[in-house]
């Protein structure tokens, strides 16, 4: 099958459009082997039509200009696919794809055809059997409404159902690397559209998502007009620094459903420029101040450079505080939460309909440890009927996995709890039972710190953004420190649960050593919200 792209950007390789064009033939490639050809339009040597008619009468089917509009006729012809791909131009085609509609004069006969409601001519050639897709972005916050022109264009030369079109608004983002996020979903669904089309036609259900805002509409024009890096004045317009058009462009994407109760003021201070701007995050939305400065919440001392680089993903951004590139005081739960202030994904104001997905599953740190518990306590009392409480809380384990997401340690606890029950309700000693339990519980947790991922970052990036923390240095350090602290703490229990079982407090040993446990949870919440804001700091040197 031979695909041709006529790709009518002036941008050439650098059109956002073209991305879009490529992403719909990655799609369409998923199923069958294609010969792909992209033109583009601008590199060509193609004049304008002079209308002298000479292709119907004098060279039939020829065009007497001698240019590169020839070659271009014919791959048209030979296309069994033809992409039209460009930007939206004052609500029309860009000048140099207009020509080559126009010059496409010779494929057309010169007889008026009585059949045409308009009136029109036929081709000269075969076309039925070739199919046409229109690929478009503009630089509006939503396609609806300013395609007419286009629609009108081609509904007339291919006819209302004879092409399949693709528009999206909001298409210079396509350009911005700190939105990849955003526009690489967005160009997952384009995949889809081409996958579909290969095999027939594009659903309802991937149009639907394909008319999806990329931002809400105030979102997205307010990066928009702080993008130009000039602002009003009475006068008219006078260019603002670099820095504070990169603050006002971070500042756009501030979603005011996330404000917590109380007006955040985040202040940059980019080191290299010398140059401080404050953002401050409210109920109805957000301000950006240059001077006149409010106490900060969260402070943030960086060099331009190194925070557009992060903005980019040219650079990990928590790897970066690793390193110290840049510095964080005051509250660090601002950081912590950045996606929730600055994390728009999308959200259309009701303009467009979505259906949401279901709720992932989550761990919970409940289901692993409830079985611990329970032996531990039940055996110390009752040797007989602490094994059976274990057996039968194990079997059941597996239907909490109807609900919370498992890990690897629930598998380990069924298997170690087991075995530890079976012993008991077979007879085995308590006061060797119990303490041995405690240390294969201590073992796990000791051998995970130095894992790749610690035990309590499986359960505690549930309040981090979910699995997304687990790339985040800094959240990974702060989990192994407290993987190793309560690895340390189940290691040295068994020394005297060992003693208690030999006591006459031996039927509350299960109940003392909670005692531990709880100062160590209270330890455990203090510290993952200190560390963190302590090394951002600069403490973590």
């Amino acid at each position: 099958m031979n695909i041709l792209v006529l790709n009518g950007s002036p941008k050439g390789e650098q059109s956002n459009t073209l991305k879009l064009t490529r992403a719909f033939l990655e799609g369409f490639t998923r199923s069958q082997s294609v010969d792909t050809d992209i033109v583009d339009i601008y590199r060509l040597n193609i004049r304008e039509c002079v209308g002298c008619f000479a292709c119907w009468n004098r060279t039939p089917g020829k065009c007497v200009i001698n240019d590169d509009m020839e070659g271009l006729l014919q791959k048209i012809l030979r296309a069994d696919v033809t992409i039209w791909s460009f930007p939206l131009y004052y609500f029309g085609l860009p000048s140099r794809l207009k020509m080559v509609i126009d010059r496409q004069l010779p494929l057309t006969l010169p007889f008026m055809d009585g059949d045409a409601g308009a009136g029109g001519h036929r081709p000269r050639y075969d076309m039925s059997g070739k199919r046409h897709v229109v690929i478009s972005t503009c630089g509006f916050y939503t396609a609806e409404g300013n395609y007419a022109a286009v629609n009108a264009q081609f509904d007339r030369m291919l006819g209302e159902n004879g092409y399949t079109a693709l528009y999206c608004g909001q298409g210079e983002l396509f350009r911005v690397p700190e939105l990849s996020a955003r526009t690489d979903e967005y160009l997952s669904y384009v995949r889809q559209a081409g996958a579909e089309f290969a095999s027939g036609d594009v659903s309802a259900v991937t149009r639907e998502k394909l008319k999806q805002l990329l931002y809400p509409r105030e979102v997205f024009e307010k990066m928009a007009d702080a993008s130009w890096g000039v602002e009003r004045t009475e006068r008219g317009v006078k260019a603002v620094s670099p820095a504070l058009t990169f603050t006002k462009q971070m500042a756009a994407l501030y979603n005011k459903a996330s404000w917590p109760g109380k007006d955040i003021v985040l202040e940059f201070a980019y080191t290299d420029k010398q140059e401080t701007c404050q953002i401050v995050l409210g109920k109805d939305g957000y301000t950006v101040l240059t001077e006149n400065f409010l106490p900060f919440t969260t402070r943030v001392e960086t060099p331009l450079s190194i925070w557009e680089k992060i903005g980019r993903g040219e650079l990990n951004g928590q790897q970066a505080m690793m390193e110290h590139l840049y510095k964080v005081t005051g509250d660090f739960d601002v950081m912590i939460n950045w996606d929730k202030y600055f994390g728009w994904r999308g959200d259309t104001d009701g303009e467009t309909s979505s259906v949401p997905a279901p709720p992932a599953k989550r761990t919970n740190m409940g289901v692993m440890l409830l079985p611990w518990i329970a032996i531990w306590v039940g055996i110390s009392i009752n040797s007989l009927w602490g094994g059976v409480i274990g057996v039968v809380l194990c079997a059941a384990l597996p239907f909490a996995f109807l609900k919370y997401k498992p890990t690897a340690f629930e598998y380990i606890t069924v298997f170690a709890v087991s075995v530890a029950s079976l012993l008991s309700v077979l007879g085995a000693p308590p006061d060797i039972l119990v303490p041995a339990s405690y240390l294969v519980f201590g073992l796990m947790w000791t051998v995970t710190a130095f894992m790749r991922i610690p035990l309590s970052a499986w359960y505690s990036m549930n309040n981090y953004g979910v699995e997304k923390a687990l790339s985040n240095p800094l959240f990974i350090r702060t989990n192994r420190i407290l993987t190793a602290c309560w690895g340390a703490l189940y290691l040295v229990t068994p020394i005297w649960t060992y003693a208690l079982l030999h006591t006459s407090l031996a039927s509350w040993t299960g109940l003392i050593n909670s005692i531990l446990p709880a100062a160590m949870g209270a330890f455990t919440m203090w510290f993952e919200k200190w560390y963190p804001g302590h090394y951002a700091a600069g403490g973590g040197r």
